[in-house]
């Protein structure tokens, strides 16, 4: 196949969104399918990506991240490229005009649904605006072939919008960079010295670190006996965070990526996701990769990804959280047991087994738009 990437973010920025366009982007070239990519010009954009080229448009900045403009360079790349299907990530603006051209070029497209709109709206206080923000979502996903949702969370949200054509798409997870053995690598255990000098239970948040995370949550873990708390990740409610913790023992790893990300992992006993906006979680998934219990809130993707008393708990408000990391920090024995099953529960989640499934919906997506072609009869 030959697939176009258009994605709002795409590196250096590091998000949810620009993880998954990069694991795809490798697993296409490991499968022998042709690619390129469109995203907003930033700094320090790589030219090209697992071998594919990487075309930049102009952009402007938004609470510090490039918003693709749309141009009419995005029609010309596409029409020199020549795609089979389009793939459009966390479509907005720079998304609504690929797909937009890839209807007139006759091309299927698939829409990577991966921001929770009505968490957004609500945050922001857009209350009757709200509304607008959703059939906006809407019009740019009626235009795609198929839309995708991460978790059964979203794809209800979508439903209840009016999006149609619809599927469940998740995320996958690097098996053997997120593993249980790396805490016995040096950096892992360089790690844990460092944030459980007295041998204390280590209980880690790591992600990005903004308003919708809702870091200041674990405020609500003050005095928990035994415990440090470490938070890995950077972003703009950094203050915010900090001035909330500060009653609490508490380190700061700041962004990490790659074997020192894994070793992070490796070096905490549970792991704790603060946020309700997520339409997946894929944080939880890494943890659960290395073996740890999760603790994450009853709302969106993590409903999917945790479960109850299995591999993790739920909450629903502070009160919970904090009884749950409590018990937790307390017995060494149900944290073992449930790292244990965290670990099984995602053997099945290989970024080369979740691609598959993607490059299913492509194949699916290029049929429907064969099948609606008009039948040329011969004279």
């Amino acid at each position: 196949m030959r697939v176009a990437v258009v994605s709002e973010s795409f590196l250096p920025t590091v998000n949810g969104v620009t993880t998954s366009v990069c694991r795809v982007l490798e697993q296409l070239a490991a499968a022998g399918h042709d690619a390129m990519v469109i995203s907003p010009a930033a700094p320090q954009v790589p030219r090209e990506y697992a071998g594919f080229p990487v075309h930049t448009v102009p952009a402007m900045a938004y609470r510090q991240f490039p918003v693709g403009l749309p141009n009419p360079q995005v029609s010309r790349l596409l029409a020199d490229f020549r795609p089979d299907v389009l793939h459009a990530a966390s479509p907005f603006l720079l998304g609504a005009q690929a797909i937009a051209a890839a209807n007139r070029l006759g091309v299927a497209s698939v829409a990577i649904y991966q921001t929770d709109v009505a968490g957004f709206a609500r945050r922001n206080r857009f209350g009757i605006a709200a509304a607008a923000v959703w059939r906006l979502l809407k019009w740019v996903h009626d235009g795609a072939t198929l839309t995708l949702a991460p978790s059964t969370s979203s794809l209800a949200d979508l439903e209840v919008a009016g999006v149609e054509r619809l599927a469940r798409w998740g995320r996958g997870v690097d098996l053997e960079r997120y593993h249980p053995n790396n805490r016995t690598s040096t950096l892992a255990r360089r790690y844990r010295d460092f944030l459980s000098p007295a041998g204390e239970v280590v209980v880690g948040y790591i992600g990005r670190i903004a308003p919708e995370k809702q870091v200041e949550r674990l405020r609500c873990l003050r005095g928990i006996p035994g415990m440090r708390l470490a938070v890995v990740g950077d972003g703009p409610a950094m203050p915010s965070v900090q001035k909330a913790l500060r009653p609490l023992p508490v380190t700061y790893l700041g962004r990490l990526a790659g074997e020192e990300l894994a070793a992070a992992y490796a070096a905490l006993d549970l792991f704790v996701h603060t946020g309700e906006e997520e339409t997946f979680g894929q944080t939880v998934q890494e943890a659960h990769a290395s073996g740890l219990p999760v603790v994450a809130p009853a709302a969106g993707g993590p409903l999917d990804l945790v479960e109850y008393g299995v591999d993790g708990y739920l909450f629903r408000d502070d009160h919970e959280l904090r009884m749950q990391v409590r018990a937790l920090v307390g017995d060494g024995a149900l944290r073992l047991r449930m790292g244990e099953a965290g670990r099984r529960a995602v053997l099945d989640r290989s970024w080369a087994s979740i691609c598959g499934e993607l490059f299913a919906h492509y194949e699916a997506a290029m049929e429907e738009v064969r099948a609606a072609r008009p039948t040329r009869i011969s004279a």
